[in-house]
């Protein structure tokens, strides 16, 4: 696979890349100022290069970007950045949340299955209920995988 640029945003927790996928407005950057007032770690805000090494997807930020953050109202801050970590899941922003989603959703990324979770980036458990899916995603030993055609049909891609 050849390094790809996606529009997203994305954070380390406890060493996880979660990749903030969603329209614009649709709160990645926000989330992700939550989560880093809860301890995650950013990787990179409204691009996010996304590479393969030793069968695992990694996330960093294009150097353009690496330690920037759009808060808005406020403008481009600087904060501290990661410079890389492997992608373990991706959360889909959305407007509206199934009560009882499926247990193993998926998006493809990069040619790699990658566990997936959906939520309202504005509601103000969001950064937990992130914690919480990467828990599962971790505790449940799930990881990015490579997807074949077929694979591809029956989920959403990045």
């Amino acid at each position: 696979m050849t390094d790809k640029i996606v529009h997203a945003t994305a954070v380390a927790i406890s060493g996880h890349g979660v990749l903030l996928v969603g329209p614009s407005g649709s709160g990645k950057s926000d989330l992700a100022l939550r989560l880093i007032d809860r301890g995650a770690k950013l990787i990179s805000d409204d691009a996010v290069v996304v590479s393969s090494l030793d069968s695992m997807l990694m996330l960093s930020a294009p150097a353009n970007i690496e330690g920037r953050i759009e808060v808005r109202g406020v403008g481009i801050c600087e904060t501290y950045a990661v410079s890389s970590a492997p992608l373990r899941m991706a959360a889909e922003l959305v407007r509206e949340v199934e009560r009882m989603p499926s247990d193993n959703l998926t998006t493809t990324v990069g040619g790699y299955r990658v566990p997936l979770t959906k939520l309202a980036a504005f509601e103000s458990s969001a950064a937990i209920k992130i914690e919480y899916a990467l828990r599962a995603v971790v505790d449940g030993d799930r990881w990015p995988v490579a997807s074949t055609i077929a694979d591809n049909a029956e989920s959403s891609q990045i």
